[in-house]
């Protein structure tokens, strides 16, 4: 399988989305189990096949790329456009009533088999999947000041917050000169504190920041940022020390 993306993410969340529709997919469920890591666990293993018989353009669609893997509204089936997806794909979809039987006998005594008519075909199904994928991928970028949070994102305290821009402005004409992100992405904020925002910028120099450090996920990766965000969470705001 190619090496897990943004977009893989994003392909597996509308597949899991679409399971949920399912009408009783998990009611079986013993009382034991945990839906949510059925879900993630069977969307896992489906998501993969799908993935691997993406063509390049999908796997890599973007807002940036948009125009690269244009849909027509009109388009009457998008899993035309994939390559070979393994018949065990469609097979796990009829034997759990997801999509119905290609003879149309789905039995609906089958204990995993839903209460609803299923979607017609796998290819129906993959449809609305691809739709909804290249949909969210090729999203416009949020407007970054509606993102701001109640909390620090990093100290987690309901204090007064700064925005710190994930790809400093300093860097941001180098960064797409030289591919390092799409130029609208080179916005993105995280709400900081400022004690954490200062920290943040101690870790590393600006350009190290934007090739390395350019989401909260990524900082989060560092040692040094837990310890500090763990540390900041348990100082009162405004006392003043020494």
């Amino acid at each position: 399988m190619a090496s897990i993306s943004t977009q893989f993410f994003i392909l597996k969340d509308c597949l899991a989305q679409k399971l949920l529709s399912v009408s009783g997919l998990y009611d079986d469920a013993g009382p034991d189990s945990d839906p949510g890591s059925a879900l993630d666990d069977f969307t896992t293993y489906l998501v993969k096949d799908l993935w691997d018989a993406l063509p390049q353009a999908f796997r890599t669609a973007s807002y940036e790329t948009r125009d690269a893997c244009h849909v027509d509204e009109e388009e009457d089936d998008l899993s035309a456009r994939l390559g070979p997806v393994p018949p065990s794909f469609e097979d796990t979809l009829m034997a759990y009533g997801i999509v119905a039987s290609e003879d149309d006998s789905l039995s609906t005594t089958s204990r995993n088999a839903p209460s609803t008519t299923p979607i017609p075909n796998a290819s129906a199904f993959l449809h609305t999947i691809l739709a909804d994928y290249l949909s969210a991928a090729c999203a416009p970028p949020p407007i970054w000041s509606n993102t701001r949070t109640d909390e620090c994102e990093l100290c987690e305290r309901r204090v007064p917050l700064t925005y710190h821009h994930l790809i400093p402005k300093s860097t941001h004409v180098k960064a797409v000169r030289r591919g390092w992100h799409a130029e609208s992405g080179l916005n993105a904020v995280a709400w900081l504190c400022r004690p954490c925002h200062n920290a943040v910028h101690q870790l590393a120099p600006n350009e190290e920041l934007a090739q390395r450090y350019y989401t909260m996920e990524l900082l989060l990766e560092r040692e040094e940022i837990q310890r500090w965000g763990r540390y900041a969470s348990k100082q009162r705001w405004g006392v003043r020390r020494g």
